[in-house]
């Protein structure tokens, strides 16, 4: 288990369209919250949304099947590892998350700071 079914910030019944929505709304940089993938793929069970500056990204949560860890978008060497989902946001909400903006070639960083709840 992930742990993530009784944390705040876990959008249990949202989709990709309905979480970009919400954080469209909140329109506060850091703003994220975690829903299931849209793929329903075991190994990438999740899906972390964040906005920062006026954009929406979607970024996938892996899940390490040989360590039983996750771990945040394409898998890449000398990659942060996590026990559980739970961690990824803790670890996140003091060091920033980079956040690679294919289409644009841009990176940018922020800190999972506000958790956006889907109503």
């Amino acid at each position: 288990d992930a742990g993530v079914h009784s944390k705040a910030w876990y959008a249990a019944t949202c989709d990709r369209k309905m979480a970009e929505d919400a954080l469209y709304r909140s329109n506060k940089d850091g703003s994220f919250l975690i829903r299931k993938s849209s793929g329903q793929d075991s190994q990438q069970p999740y899906t972390l949304v964040v906005f920062y500056n006026r954009r929406v990204y979607n970024v996938p949560i892996r899940f390490i099947e040989s360590t039983r860890q996750y771990a945040l978008g394409r898998e890449k060497s000398g990659e942060e590892r996590f026990d559980s989902v739970a961690e990824i946001v803790e670890n996140h909400q003091r060091t920033s998350l980079v956040l690679i903006d294919s289409q644009n070639n841009t990176k940018d960083s922020t800190k999972l700071k506000h958790i956006v709840r889907v109503s």
